[in-house]
C-alpha cells in the first residue's frame, strides 16, 4: 500500500501564532514539532499496512521538515519550485492521501492562522461555484487520480470545515481554536499517539472511502486581496477578470486547472508590490 502525506504547519499541535512560524528560534521549535507530527503519521501508515510513504512538505517555501529527524521509511519532497505545489509527485500509484497539520480556509471561521494557499494575495478560491480550502482542493486533485483522502489533522474548526466536504475521512483534532491567533493546545505526545492510532485505522478502511471528484470542465474563480494581483494574472490569455479583484478560468480537467490556479497565484504574489519592483535597470 502506497500513501502520500501532504504536510503543513499551521495545523500542527502547539502552533498558535504567526510569530512562531517566521525564521527565528521559535520557528526551529515548530519545524521540529511538524517533523514529529509527520513521523506519527508515518508510523501509523506502516502500522496500517503501508509499505511505501512519500511526504510532501507544503508550508511556506516547502522546506521545513527536518530530513535527518524524519522516519527513514519515508521519502521527502522538499523545495519550492514545484509544478504541482503541495501535491508534487502524486500520481495514480498511490492508494490514499493524508493531510497533516493543515488549516482552515481564508475568512471561513476562527480556525488558527486560516488562509488559502497564499495569505498575501488569495482571499477566496471557488471550484465550479464551491468555495474550497487547500485540503478540499487537494483532495479533488487526488480524487481525479482515483485516490481517496483518508485522514486529516488540525484544529477543531478546520476539521469541522473539511468534514462538510469529506464526511468519511478519519480525523484528529490537535487543538481548539480560540481566535485566528490563539488556541487551546493539546500536548504533542497525546496528539502523536492519537494520530498514529487513527492513521492506522484510516488505512484499514481506505477501500471503503470513495475519492471526491468533479466532472469537467473545471472553472476556478479566485478573489485576490488587491486589484494589482488580479490584473496581472490576465497576462495569461485564458484568464478573465470579472471584477477588480476577481478572476476566472476554465480547463478541461482538474489537474490542468490546478496547475493553472497555481500559476495565477505565483503571478499574483509577484504582483503584490510590483513584478519588476526589485529588478535591476
Amino acid at each position: 500500500m502506497k500513501i502520500y502525506i501532504s504536510a503543513d504547519i499551521e495545523g500542527i499541535s502547539g502552533v498558535a501564532t504567526i510569530q512562531q512560524l517566521v525564521n527565528n528560534s521559535e520557528y526551529q521549535r515548530f519545524r521540529k514539532l511538524m517533523t514529529e507530527e509527520v513521523n506519527a503519521a508515518i508510523r501509523g501508515a506502516h502500522n496500517g499496512g503501508a509499505n511505501e510513504v512519500v511526504v510532501a512538505d507544503g508550508h511556506g517555501n516547502m522546506s521545513n521538515i527536518i530530513i535527518e529527524d524524519l522516519d527513514p521509511r519515508a521519502r521527502l519532497v522538499s523545495g519550492n519550485n514545484r509544478v504541482m505545489c503541495q501535491l508534487e509527485g502524486l500520481d495514480e500509484t498511490f492508494d490514499g492521501i493524508i493531510f497533516i497539520g493543515h488549516h482552515g480556509r481564508e475568512s471561513a471561521s476562527q480556525a488558527v492562522i486560516s488562509h488559502t494557499l497564499a495569505g498575501i494575495c488569495v482571499k477566496e478560491i471557488m471550484i465550479n461555484n464551491k468555495v474550497v480550502g487547500e485540503t478540499e482542493m487537494n483532495a479533488l486533485v487526488a480524487g481525479s487520480l482515483k485516490i481517496p483522502a483518508i485522514f486529516i489533522s488540525g484544529d477543531d474548526q478546520y476539521v469541522s470545515e473539511v468534514k462538510e466536504t469529506l464526511p468519511d475521512v478519519e480525523s484528529v483534532v490537535v487543538k481548539y481554536a480560540r481566535d485566528r491567533l490563539a488556541a487551546e493546545l493539546i500536548h504533542p505526545q497525546v496528539v502523536h499517539e492519537e494520530i498514529e492510532k487513527r492513521v492506522a485505522c484510516s488505512l484499514k478502511k481506505a477501500n471503503e472511502i470513495k475519492p471526491i471528484t468533479m466532472e469537467g470542465p473545471i472553472t476556478f474563480e479566485i478573489e485576490f486581496k488587491g486589484p494589482q494581483q488580479a490584473n496581472m494574472t490576465t497576462t495569461l490569455p485564458t484568464v478573465q477578470k470579472i471584477s477588480s479583484t476577481r478572476i476566472k478560468f476554465t480547463c478541461d480537467d482538474m489537474i490542468t486547472a490546478y496547475k493553472h490556479m497555481w500559476g495565477c497565484v505565483i503571478i499574483a504574489m509577484a504582483a503584490t508590490n510590483g513584478v519588476l519592483g526589485s529588478a535591476n535597470a
